[in-house]
């Protein structure tokens, strides 16, 4: 018998067979039943071994019993749902024959179609029969779009035509979403023309009612031309369009019926401003007084709000009487004008409370906010009394509860603001003044000039400032003693405020001195040092006062930031001022020619001339510096204006290429006359501690130390009158080296001096052979 393998899966036997034949050996199937068998036979045998003949047979046997019992089930099963059986066999056989007919009905169909391979007449037929399809569908569209059109434009008309602004008011409301967008008044792209023509009649209607119904509302409320005076109708005492005119309440309620609300209520808030706000809050003696008038005839009810001057002075003082005088005139404007509506009232505060909050701003609070700091407790009815005054409104409807309208609370309770704000704009204006009036043109000839005269907070030294930085500083002293002295928020105000008053000083003065700035003047040298003196006060500004600020603002205000701004503008109006004086004497110095050809009297009295000019200048910059920049600066500017005056007029010397003995001479005179002339500019400009100022052996070593081309130019003077041999032995010595002479310099100068001759050509060479 062929050997079988059963596999480690079993298979319950409660589950029922999926099909009645024998399954052929090595199916998947017959496996899992083979399996079932005959571990259901032999419980204790080894899956993995061979079935023997009396198996395979016990295992036939099985099947068979196994089969014989299914049938049997079906059987049954039949016998007992015979009658659902028989239905379903008959719906069955009926679904076969309508099948049946389906498919006869279909033949018959196609059966021209198979006998005609030409299919363009059916074509044409279909796409005829969508066009005539298409063609109904757009003409049923276009029937309602006109019965559309027609439908609004019959409602506009009898909007149009309707006497009752009610009436036409509700059907333009009514109109509003069928022809204007959602999203936008525009059109879309697609739409039809004669709805936008509809839109425009309708625009049209609302502007139309807009403007009528406002007239009606101004007609209504009737104003003095003078102020102070106005009688509110419940309707209109005459058309001015000579059309009947409607009651205030049916004109507001139909303007709220389109969205115009504000629009027709514009122009008489506008006119309560005017002429009822504006001298209830302005004026301190004034009352509020009402007046209702009867019905007479054919004219409406009147009432009267009359603002009429009082013989009492009352003052505001914590400002109730002003907040009672206020709260009188809404309450007539919401029972006469909106008619005890609310909606009505709160458009009538849209539309006036932002400008009474600025009138009571402007005329009360703002001045009511102390001048000193020790009077903010007495602040506290003020506050209390307009807390009550806004709360009273929001309980009128007047003003939204969520305090989003709160402007006078809010004024009052950041009043330490207002305060500081109050004072820092006092101390600016004090500033501005200050610079603004200040007379710089001649600064030094004031009685108080010892004031001026100020100690540098870093340095050792004094110099000159203007009496518009001294008080500057004054009142930036003030601002930040007071900024000790007073709570946080105000601290700040006060400290911005000593910042503001000192760049105030940048931002005018060398604006305003701008002539002078560019020319050489003792005006631009004073504005170097209010630059120079403020720049180290606002160094020390932190060290005197931060430890006394509060504590909240000790590492938020700072000064030292501003320090390098004032530096730097001193420096660079010392380096114009230094600029401005090189170019002058470089001009001056250009008038010498060259310093050639002076033993011709015409050439020799043009570099005199030179020379003077160029000593007149150095000592009007000596007489301008000297008495007002700081001593250390004044040297070490003077140092810088000296150097190239004398290098340049050295180099033009040294640069004669031929020279007569009278010229030598001419030329030595010129710079003795320099020398001795600034003698008084270089004894300013040595440390003498002697009584007598004279330029001895010692001063000039300081000058020449300084100044290394004065030195050169003071041996210029004496190589015009020294000998060959004096002059090879001095280059030998390294003497003229040490001046600044060079080997070519020297070259030069020997052959424009001497002639020619055995003697300069071994002088040249030792000079050449001699190195510096």
């Amino acid at each position: 018998p062929q050997q079988i393998r059963t596999g480690p899966k079993v298979i319950n036997s409660s589950t029922p067979p999926t099909s009645s034949r024998i399954p052929v050996v090595g199916e998947p199937a017959m496996a899992d039943d083979v399996r079932e068998l005959l571990l259901s036979t032999t419980a204790d045998a080894d899956p993995s071994t061979p079935l023997s003949a009396p198996d395979l047979r016990l295992l036939i046997d099985h099947l068979r019993h196994r089969s014989d019992h299914l049938h049997a089930s079906a059987l049954s099963f039949a016998a007992s749902n015979r009658e659902p059986l028989a239905s379903a066999l008959l719906r069955a056989a009926s679904s076969a024959a309508s099948s049946a007919s389906l498919q006869s009905s279909l033949q018959s169909a196609l059966s021209p179609l198979s006998s005609s391979p030409d299919l363009s007449d059916l074509r044409s037929l279909s796409d005829r029969l969508v066009a005539a399809r298409r063609e109904l569908r757009e003409r049923q569209e276009h029937l309602a779009a006109a019965s559309s059109v027609a439908s609004l434009s019959a409602r506009l008309r009898a909007a149009r035509a309707s006497a009752n602004p009610l009436d036409a008011a509700a059907a333009a409301a009514e109109l509003k979403p069928l022809l204007v967008n959602p999203e936008g008044s525009g059109s879309g792209g697609d739409e039809p023309v004669v709805f936008g023509l509809l839109r425009g009649e309708w625009e049209q209607l609302v502007d139309e009612l807009q403007v009528g119904l406002s007239k009606n509302v101004e007609e209504c409320v009737e104003f003095a031309p003078d102020g102070g005076k106005v009688a509110v109708r419940a309707g209109p005492s005459g058309s001015s369009s000579g059309t009947p005119g409607v009651e205030l309440r049916v004109a507001l309620q139909a303007l709220e019926i389109i969205d115009s609300l504000d629009y027709g209520m514009a122009k008489v808030a506008d006119l309560m401003i005017k002429h009822v706000f504006v001298p209830a809050i302005s004026n301190i003696s004034v009352t509020v007084s009402v007046e209702v008038l009867e019905k007479s005839g054919s004219t409406y009810p009147a009432s009267v709000l009359n603002i009429v001057p009082s013989e009492e002075l009352q003052g505001y003082k914590d400002g109730s009487v002003l907040y009672s005088r206020i709260i009188d005139v809404i309450k007539f404007a919401r029972k006469f004008i909106c008619v005890e509506n609310i909606t009505w009232t709160q458009s009538f505060a849209k539309l006036t409370w932002s400008r009474i909050s600025d009138l009571v701003i402007t005329h009360f609070l703002s001045e009511a906010v102390p001048d000193e700091a020790s009077k903010l407790i007495g602040f506290q009815d003020v506050i209390r009394s307009t807390t009550e005054f806004e709360n009273t409104l929001r309980g009128m409807m007047f003003i939204s509860p969520d305090r989003k309208d709160g402007k006078l609370t809010q004024f009052v309770d950041d009043v330490e603001v207002h305060f500081a704000v109050r004072k820092r704009n006092e101390i600016l204006v004090k500033a501005r003044y200050i610079l603004v009036q200040y007379d710089y043109k001649n600064p030094l000839a004031s009685d108080d000039h010892g004031d001026s005269v100020v100690d540098l907070l870093f340095q050792p030294e004094k110099c000159f400032i203007s009496k518009s930085a001294l008080q500057l500083m004054k009142l930036v002293h003030g601002a930040l003693k007071d900024a000790c002295l007073s709570s946080a928020r105000v601290a700040k105000e006060f400290c911005y405020a000593a910042r503001d008053a000192l760049l105030l000083y940048k931002a005018i003065v060398p604006v305003q001195l701008e002539k002078q700035l560019n020319s050489i003047s003792p005006v631009a040298a004073i504005i170097h040092n209010d630059f120079y003196h403020l720049s180290q006060e606002i160094l020390g500004l932190a060290f005197e006062y931060r430890a006394d600020f509060p504590s909240g603002q000790q590492k938020l205000v700072v000064f030292v930031d501003l320090a390098p701004i004032f530096s730097q503008m001193a420096d660079g109006i010392l380096r114009r001022q230094i600029q401005l004086a090189a170019a002058n004497l470089s001009e001056a110095i250009d008038g010498a020619d060259g310093f050639q050809n002076t033993h011709q009297s015409q050439h020799c009295e043009s570099a005199k001339f030179s020379i003077e000019q160029v000593v007149f200048i150095l000592e009007k910059i000596h007489i301008m510096w000297e008495s007002v920049l700081p001593r250390s600066i004044y040297r070490r500017s003077m140092f810088h204006v000296l150097g190239p005056v004398f290098s340049r007029i050295t180099k033009d010397m040294l640069l004669i290429d031929d020279m007569a003995a009278e010229e030598t001479l001419q030329l030595q005179g010129l710079i003795h006359l320099a020398l001795e002339n600034l003698s008084s500019l270089f004894l300013s400009l040595v440390e003498n501690d002697d009584d007598e100022k004279f330029l001895d052996h010692h001063t000039w070593v300081q000058l020449d130390e300084s100044i290394p081309s004065l030195k050169k130019f003071r041996k210029l003077a004496e190589l015009l009158d020294m000998s060959l041999k004096s002059i090879t032995a001095a280059w030998e010595s390294g003497e003229l080296a040490n001046c600044g002479f060079t080997s070519s310099e020297m070259r030069n100068f020997i052959k424009a001096i001497f002639a020619d001759s055995p003697l300069r050509k071994e002088c040249l060479g030792w000079i050449v052979a001699t190195p510096a």
